[in-house]
């Protein structure tokens, strides 16, 4: 394998495992800290979610682009599918597969930082509303990260991404997770954290709906957004 595409998926792999370990990690202290004070716990597991997400995006991004979800890595193959030097289907499944294993990896870590035990989430999520939520959630996420892109402000995307995310565990009633492969990764943790077996695929469908919504809304605002699309969510080696 060459040596720079397996330095990528190390970094997608790390990147995506810490980003379940502090999304799992600070809500497990958030139950534990303020158990009788939902509010108070969403606003500790967003504020530590900002924070690492931001710090993540710096530390890997000019590696691997730190997607650290399936949804911006397909929808950067969709953008410059047609474009030599993109990035491929292969890389992509790559991705994708280093991506999911890395979430399951970060919730079994964060289980074991606290010392709870790896069970299989009881939190059911998938009601109508929730699932409209994470359409919204993804499809705001994949069109701000490709404005920033085209727009030569990816040294934004870590604060700015992680502003976002923040901003949607608030105005999501599903807390926003717009992330498939953090979504497999939650499934491994039954805490606040958590989302059952049964809600995983209809959040996961409608994150797939939200990339669609996500690229038409690129395509309409920035129609030539193909010319730098590769270099999502951080300049990167291809």
């Amino acid at each position: 394998m060459d040596p720079t595409l397996t330095r990528r998926l190390l970094a997608e792999f790390l990147g995506t495992a810490l980003l379940v370990a502090v999304v799992v990690g600070s809500g497990i202290a958030a139950q534990e800290l303020s158990p009788t004070d939902v509010g108070l716990q969403l606003l500790q597991n967003s504020t530590a979610t900002v924070l690492g997400l931001t710090v993540l995006i710096l530390l890997f991004g000019p590696v691997s682009g730190a997607h650290f979800n399936p949804v911006v890595t397909l929808a950067e193959w969709f953008l410059v599918r047609r474009s030599p030097g993109g990035i491929t289907l292969p890389v992509v499944a790559g991705y994708v597969l280093a991506q999911v294993v890395g979430a399951v990896c970060g919730s079994l870590l964060a289980n074991a930082m606290f010392e709870v035990p790896t069970r299989i989430a009881t939190n059911h999520r998938a009601s109508t509303g929730h699932l409209l939520a994470e359409v919204v959630a993804t499809a705001v996420l994949v069109a701000l990260i490709f404005a920033l892109v085209r727009t030569g402000r990816g040294a934004l995307a870590a604060p700015t991404v992680g502003a976002y995310i923040g901003a949607a565990y608030w105005f999501t009633s599903s807390t926003s997770f717009a992330n498939p492969a953090v979504t497999v990764g939650r499934i491994f943790s039954d805490t606040f954290a958590g989302i059952a077996p049964a809600s995983a695929p209809a959040f996961i469908a409608m994150q797939l709906i939200g990339l669609g919504v996500g690229l038409a809304l690129t395509l309409v605002l920035y129609p030539d957004v193909a010319v730098t699309a590769d270099e999502a969510v951080l300049p990167h080696p291809h």
